[in-house]
């Protein structure tokens, strides 16, 4: 909630300022489709329901969205209510690079098949 706030007031004070195109905004996400036994070991037990507070650095606070690991039907009717994701002009996939190239493709490609088409991403 508090990142489609901030879309949306981004995208209010860049009109406001008198820019003749529209502004491009991205938000990112931590998406896991549970398949098999192995993505329910690493991600079963994620519990981001919600935008987390941070620091980039000791000055510099940030608004991290929550994270998402389900089943593919569960994940595509959680996301439909991701407001920042719905306001949003693109959607970044965080994957962990700890967990190997093969590991990575396979989270990858699980959202690729699984969920982005039945939310009509491209």
């Amino acid at each position: 909630m508090q990142q489609a706030a901030q879309i949306r007031a981004y995208r209010a004070a860049w009109k406001e300022a008198g820019h003749s195109r529209e502004p491009r905004v991205s938000v990112s996400r931590s998406i896991f489709a549970l398949m098999n036994d192995r993505d329910r070991a690493y991600f079963g037990g994620e519990r981001g329901g919600e935008d987390q507070i941070g620091f980039i650095d000791p000055r510099t606070r940030a608004i991290f969205g929550r994270s998402y690991a389900a089943e593919p039907d569960v994940l595509i009717e959680q996301l439909r209510q991701d407001e920042a994701i719905a306001e949003a002009d693109t959607l970044l996939l965080t994957i962990p690079n700890q967990l190997g190239v093969d590991y990575c493709a396979h989270a990858i490609e699980a959202i690729l098949k699984n969920v982005a088409p039945a939310l009509g991403w491209r």
